[in-house]
């Protein structure tokens, strides 16, 4: 078990290292990097297009990076908006990691982007340990996934930057609750903003891209009481197939950091790789 940990924390500091310096050569290009968390079916890549359709329109420098295990379905639904696109294929890896990033950037990204959206691969327990240097994390949750949401995953809810509901033009059918979805949210991230939208009915168009511009021109995000109180993993027991990686889909992971430090650590994967296709 020990040995486990250490393996834990070593990645956790490696990544930790890559993420503060992926970051720091971002800023300096003046480019802001929002990275996006949710459950599968939350409607994050919808909402997404929608707004990178509204930020070519207004003129804004902008790309998107996005994650999925297995398909390129969610790049060919992006590159509809004519912004460049780069689809990374995880292979199985339930989540991306700073160092990983780097690498599908290098070369990639153009000269002047402004704004780099990051769709993360669809899962509340891996991505959230991870930070990929980003300036705005964001939390989506549909309006179909339960009040309780936050609550279930308050290492996600409690480092996001900022809270997005989504799927709003059915929530009286699934009779989602509001204002409880708020306190849940308030409970594990006291002060964070939540946002509604609906891609479908127009609802909140533009308010992501507003508040991710409003962060790249130096508009202060919020930073979550989680991220203030220092680092804390918790790793509740080793993947039943452990074989000196350090993994565990059941489990929340706690890795706080201070104002610059938006993110998190988490699993080993050494043997995973990935396979990229590019669109734009």
């Amino acid at each position: 078990m020990c040995r486990v940990v250490d393996l834990q924390q070593a990645v956790l500091a490696k990544n930790d290292l890559a993420a503060q310096v992926l970051r720091a050569e971002l800023t300096a290009r003046g480019t802001t990097v929002v990275n996006l968390l949710s459950s599968p079916g939350s409607g994050k890549t919808a909402l997404l297009e929608h707004e990178l359709l509204l930020a070519r329109e207004r003129g804004v420098a902008v790309a998107a990076l996005t994650a999925d295990l297995a398909t390129e379905n969610d790049a060919v639904r992006l590159a509809r908006s004519g912004v460049p696109v780069k689809q990374v294929l995880t292979d199985g890896l339930c989540h991306l990691e700073a160092g990983m990033m780097g690498r599908h950037l290098d070369g990639w990204l153009p000269e002047g982007t402004r704004l780099l959206f990051v769709e993360n691969v669809g899962n509340l327990v891996c991505p959230a340990s991870y930070d990929l240097g980003e300036n705005l994390r964001v939390v989506l949750a549909s309006v179909t996934e339960g009040e309780d949401k936050p609550l279930k995953y308050p290492t996600a809810f409690g480092l996001a930057q900022l809270v997005v509901v989504t799927k709003t033009d059915i929530a009286e059918a699934v009779d989602f609750d509001e204002a409880a979805f708020r306190r849940n949210v308030e409970q594990v991230n006291p002060g964070v903003e939540v946002v509604l939208t609906s891609a479908r009915a127009g609802t909140g168009a533009g308010l992501l891209l507003e508040r991710a511009l409003a962060v790249g021109t130096g508009t202060a995000a919020h930073t979550p009481v989680m991220a203030r109180a220092g680092h804390a993993h918790a790793h509740p027991r080793p993947h039943p197939h452990d074989d000196g990686h350090a993994h565990d889909h059941d489990g929340d992971h706690v890795h706080g950091g201070g104002a610059d430090h938006h993110g998190p650590g988490g699993h080993v994967h050494p043997h995973a790789h990935d396979s990229v296709a590019q669109t734009r």
